[in-house]
């Protein structure tokens, strides 16, 4: 049985997903959930990327009665954004598109301190890039709010105090094992914060975390407090991510930091060509004429697994190209032209819509508003 470690901070090894889910207490998604979500269902639904979660059935009932629901999705900005980061965003984009919900979008830079050896001068250069590409997804502005922990720390800090006393340093190391300095320490009543915002700002309702599966964690603190709590609130429902594959193969997600590099939301065609092209693990025959006498395996080829993931919309089309590739028919570096294509269509659409002027004008009426600041911060001078 393969070892593998993941953590909100770590992820090693081939990742079995049927594992997390015993480890973590999660459900595997059914068939019957996947079809209360807004029909067509998103293809991270239906091929289960999105694969489990916890309390999915209380949103999408909400959902279809036309209630307020709200979705909660992050960022921690230490470095630039590649594709592993951005597809949940565009998965609450079109959440608030068929439901309506409130999107609320933190960014730990805090965090981030705390657990990367970078300064808060170079974490506030990626925060900025970062919610130039999180805009570019194309959010409702009258519908999303986004937090920034240092920028907003009026309304973050005094939540996560009061967070803070729920929880013990006993269920803090059960959950995360030993932090490395007080911060990180404390930062899951930070996340808890992050995750109630939309019920402390609009009152009680359902709220959807998607997220990849090795924040979880987060997410089950974030519920143990909300179960403890004055505040009239309920639980936050998760919806939990496979990790977009390594280009490189082999379990783990993508990163930058690998031997096999992320591809970056700011990569060129040409630049993505030569990742999917040098980098992309195939799943074909390393001689041609067996490659056209016994095919390939798009199970493991990576540039067909991220058409699989996020970058072919089209199922019939999906299943051609897998049917070719098995009997030969299409060649491996035929299928990573075509991936690297259809990942190069949507980077130039994203880079398209990225908002250019000073970061402050540019989010400003996606950030909190007097009203809703009173209502999360009353405090000695209130």
């Amino acid at each position: 049985m393969h070892d593998f470690t993941v953590t909100p901070y770590a992820v090693e090894g081939d990742v079995d997903y049927d594992r997390l889910l015993e480890r973590f207490g999660a459900d595997r998604l059914t068939d019957a959930q996947i079809a209360d979500f807004p029909q067509p269902a998103h293809r991270l639904l239906r091929r289960e990327v999105f694969y489990a979660g916890r309390d999915v059935d209380r949103f999408t009932a909400a959902a279809t009665r036309d209630e307020t629901v709200s979705v909660v999705t992050g960022r921690g900005p230490s470095g630039p954004m590649h594709l592993g980061h951005v597809y949940p965003f565009y998965f609450a984009k079109y959440l608030q598109e068929q439901t309506g919900a409130h999107v609320y979008i933190p960014l730990s830079d805090d965090e981030k301190y705390f657990a990367k050896d970078l300064t808060f001068d170079e974490i506030h250069e990626y925060t900025k890039e970062n919610l130039r590409d999180i805009l570019a997804v194309g959010f409702d502005p009258e519908k999303t709010r986004i937090i920034v922990d240092t920028e907003d720390a009026d309304v973050v800090y005094p939540l996560a105090a009061e967070f803070a006393k729920e929880l013990t340093p006993a269920a803090m190391e059960a959950t995360y094992g030993t932090p490395p300095n007080v911060g990180l320490g404390f930062y899951p009543a930070v996340q808890a914060t992050h995750l109630l915002l939309p019920q402390l700002v609009h009152g009680p309702h359902p709220t959807l975390v998607p997220i990849a599966v090795d924040q979880d964690p987060h997410v089950r603190v974030c519920r143990d407090i909300a179960a403890k709590q004055r505040h009239d609130v309920t639980k936050p429902a998760a919806l939990l991510s496979k990790f977009l594959p390594r280009l490189g193969g082999g379990g783990g997600k993508m990163s930058t930091s690998d031997e096999a590099p992320g591809i970056l939301l700011s990569d060129d065609r040409e630049t993505v060509r030569e990742k999917v092209a040098k980098h992309a693990y195939s799943g074909g025959r390393s001689d041609l004429d067996e490659h056209r006498e016994h095919g390939g395996d798009p199970e493991v080829d990576v540039a067909y697994q991220l058409l699989f993931y996020f970058f072919e919309d089209d199922d019939a089309e999906l299943e051609r190209l897998a049917d070719e590739y098995r009997s030969g028919e299409l060649l491996s570096g035929e299928l990573k032209e075509y991936a690297a294509d259809r990942i190069a269509d949507f980077l130039e659409a994203h880079q398209a819509r990225r908002p250019e002027g000073p970061i402050a004008e540019v989010v400003d009426p996606y950030r909190l508003t007097d009203a809703e600041r009173e209502r999360l911060r009353p405090g000695v001078f209130g």
